[in-house]
């Protein structure tokens, strides 16, 4: 049995068709996903683009390599100068992938 069996028709002119579908596209959604989600008062936004997973990917990986760096500084009690000029090349890496692939 589906537990949605109440059908709702819609009347739309070409306008509002082109609109729907317009916005249905940009989040990715089906149709009935999307009106299901703006019913309930969600917030509907667009789909990430194509390559935020594996931006996402590469500053998760600088991320982690600092994080490694800042464990041994604090372990050492000291941060020696080849760490700290590390830390700042991740920094200047991270903030370079962004500028490039956002």
């Amino acid at each position: 049995m589906r537990k949605r069996n109440h059908v709702i028709p819609v009347r739309l002119d070409a306008k509002e068709l082109r609109h729907l579908d317009e916005q249905v596209s940009k989040s990715g959604f089906t149709r009935e996903e999307y009106l299901r989600s703006l019913i309930c008062g969600a917030e509907v936004r667009a789909k990430p683009c194509e390559h935020h997973a594996d931006l996402l990917r590469k500053i998760a990986g600088l991320c982690n390599n600092a994080n490694q760096l800042a464990h041994v500084a604090n372990a050492s009690g000291t941060a020696s100068p080849e760490s700290i000029h590390e830390m700042q090349r991740i920094s200047k890496e991270a903030w370079q992938i962004v500028k490039e692939d956002w």
